[in-house]
């Protein structure tokens, strides 16, 4: 059957609206969300195809960051060039952000007091569950043969117990994944079609997106010190955006790893409540990196209040995070029939979704021990959360609940118990 034809593309304004209402809708993780921009932008309002879509998204796949927000971004380049690129992604990530901070203080503020705590600990515990659900579905996606079994048995190990860097861990997987493609294929690469007005444009993109990265790096320094708290952020979360394959679980659990176990920024409650929080806003999940940013910034103050040390850590965390997605999208687009054919960016891709799912291992461990033991593995294990980890999952894998009753029921739970205890 022949799909419909495609519409003639929107005005900029309809478009705009689109995405900003987006913003307000894109619960469901990574799958939700490209599943709501293939069904408002292809099979709702034709404004794309089919074929344009999977490009996009295969092309988003092979970047590091969120693809979610970045095939938005991608789709509204497609429409309304830069402008409606742009339009899409702060249209998605807007009011994730802005509802994060408001989370975020209200943690800080008021997270001792008995009902917030009981909220957050049903939360937390449904997290456990989430955290586990996407670890079994990304190793059934990813471990397509023996050898991505062993990298990511490889990654746990290095990362668990070698305390390899998690950037290291993913150039070698990286390296193999894209040697092995080699071998077994040759590459008939599309030759990239690089006119002179192509590349002027992608100069002046990437002349402006290195501009949009050192303006704050140079303000935070000249104010603050080149050896300050915030530049030391600044630079930490610009490393992670680039290595973010894998989505935000893989990524926290590097940040994690990094900002709990070696820098001692933020602690590992901390860091569970950040995911727990950020679970229950729309957008990006990445958005976590946001909070991270917040409680270091809060913890450690220096000169300024706690809360102004906060928003402005909390602040550089995003823009470090986000503007690489803008930058790839921008770069990129232009060159994505060559890229998502090209067998040994398949298969660098491949090996890092692989090595990704050791990643993601070492956070599930982390927030099992966190939230279900916490008095250490010795000792008998939180028996309330255990409970509230398994209704979740079951409402989440066996009763295909959305994720939003979910965490409301959790968080309802984490209350209830509250309350029996008084």
């Amino acid at each position: 059957m022949a799909s419909p034809p495609v519409s003639p593309p929107p005005p900029f304004v309809e478009a705009a609206r689109f995405w900003a209402k987006l913003g307000f809708i894109s619960f469901g993780g990574p799958a939700g969300q490209i599943a709501i921009l293939h069904r408002e932008v292809v099979e709702r309002r034709r404004w794309l195809d089919d074929g344009e879509f999977t490009r996009a998204l295969n092309f988003c796949m092979l970047l590091p960051g969120p693809e979610a927000l970045q095939l938005a971004i991608f789709l509204g380049w497609k429409l309304h060039g830069i402008r409606g690129g742009l339009a899409a992604g702060f249209g998605f990530i807007l009011p994730a952000v802005l509802l994060l901070f408001a989370l975020s203080y209200v943690y800080v503020a008021h997270g001792s007091l008995s009902w917030v705590a009981a909220l957050l600990y049903g939360l937390k515990a449904a997290v456990v569950a989430l955290v586990l659900q996407a670890l079994v579905r990304i190793a059934r996606r990813a471990l397509q043969s023996s050898l991505h079994a062993v990298l990511a048995a490889a990654s746990f190990v290095a990362l668990e117990f070698a305390r390899v860097p998690f950037p290291v861990v993913l150039l070698l997987a990286a390296a193999v994944g894209a040697y092995l493609a080699r071998r077994a294929t040759s590459n008939e690469g599309i030759a990239a079609s690089a006119t002179p007005a192509r590349s002027t444009q992608t100069a002046k993109v990437a002349a402006v997106g290195l501009a949009l990265w050192l303006i704050p790096l140079l303000v935070v320094a000249t104010t603050l010190g080149g050896a300050s708290l915030w530049i030391a952020i600044y630079l930490f979360f610009t490393k992670a955006a680039l290595v973010t394959f894998g989505g935000a679980y893989a990524v926290l659990g590097y940040v994690t790893s990094q900002l709990v176990d070696k820098l001692a920024w933020v602690t590992a409650d901390q860091s569970v409540a950040g995911l727990a929080l950020a679970e229950t806003t729309p957008g990006p999940l990445i958005i976590v990196l946001q909070f991270m940013g917040f409680m270091a910034g809060w913890n450690q103050p220096g000169p300024l209040s706690p809360l102004g040390s906060a928003l402005l850590a909390g602040a550089l965390a995003t823009w470090a995070t986000f503007l690489p997605s803008f930058l790839f999208i921008l770069l990129g687009a232009p060159y994505v029939e060559r890229l998502t054919r090209n067998a040994r960016i398949a298969g660098a891709l491949g090996a890092i979704t692989a090595a990704v799912v050791g990643v993601i291992a070492t956070l599930a461990l982390l927030l099992v021990q966190v939230v279900l033991f916490p008095d250490g593995w010795r000792a008998a294990p939180d028996w309330y959360a255990v409970l509230i980890a398994l209704a979740a999952w079951f409402l989440l894998e066996r009763a295909r609940w959305p994720l939003g009753p979910v965490l409301l029921a959790a968080a309802a739970s984490g209350l209830f118990l509250r309350l029996l205890q008084q």
